[in-house]
């Protein structure tokens, strides 16, 4: 009987095909890499000051480039219009809801986006939160955000101190500032002029590696 009825069943593998990307625009990081990849969850996180802004907005720039809108759920109302049309972000092609220091207002912004369609690229600022709030987020709640991102064209990035979205997220990166860059005397009249970043790669567990700089505004 048993063997009757597993004859009558036709067993499928699905095979899973990798995702389309996104180049961040950061030779060295899609040299490493490939890109972010599209449809579903990236982590990049790290201390304040590590480079995760600058990954954020070279994102942004790029999106815009290929002419897509991008959104950014800016949870602590951080991010500086200036300073990112500074960075090649086309302003007009973003759209910026901001959360004041709402982590659960952010999450319902995100998934409402997710679920509309018609963006490249969202990115969920969470960098200022405070990690225990942050660890109160529910798995549920990510699950939710990798549900809603499956099967789109959207790259939908977490931007944070720590990597809460765990098993919800494809991608994991790790930033870290490695070197601050000076102009003048040392001790007497210095101007920070830059700084220089890595990001390593910490899920899937592939070695990569990518250094990058960010130049202070004049």
């Amino acid at each position: 009987m048993a063997s009757s009825l597993l004859q009558t069943i036709d067993f499928k593998l699905h095979e899973r095909h990798a995702p389309e990307l996104l180049q961040s625009g950061i030779a060295s990081l899609d040299s490493a890499l490939g890109g972010i990849p599209r449809g579903c969850v990236t982590d990049i996180f790290g201390p304040a000051s590590s480079g995760r802004t600058t990954i954020q907005h070279s994102l942004m720039a790029q999106a815009a480039r290929s002419e897509e809108f991008c959104a950014l759920v800016d949870a602590s109302d951080a991010f500086d219009p200036a300073s990112a049309a500074a960075a090649g972000v086309a302003l007009e092609r973003l759209l910026w809801i901001r959360c004041s220091g709402n982590a659960e207002h952010a999450l319902k912004a995100a998934d409402l986006l997710l679920q509309a369609g018609g963006f490249g690229l969202v990115v969920m600022d969470l960098g200022d939160i405070r990690p225990e709030t942050a660890r109160r987020i529910s798995l549920a709640s990510w699950y939710r955000l990798r549900r809603a991102v499956e099967n789109t064209p959207t790259a939908l990035v977490v931007i944070e101190l720590a990597p809460n979205a765990r098993a919800c997220a494809m991608l994991a990166l790790e930033c870290e500032r490695t070197r601050i860059q000076w102009s003048g005397a040392p001790g007497c009249s210095q101007l920070l002029r830059g700084a220089a970043f890595s990001a390593e790669r910490r899920k899937p567990l592939r070695p990569a590696c990518a250094g990058f700089e960010a130049r202070a505004l004049r």
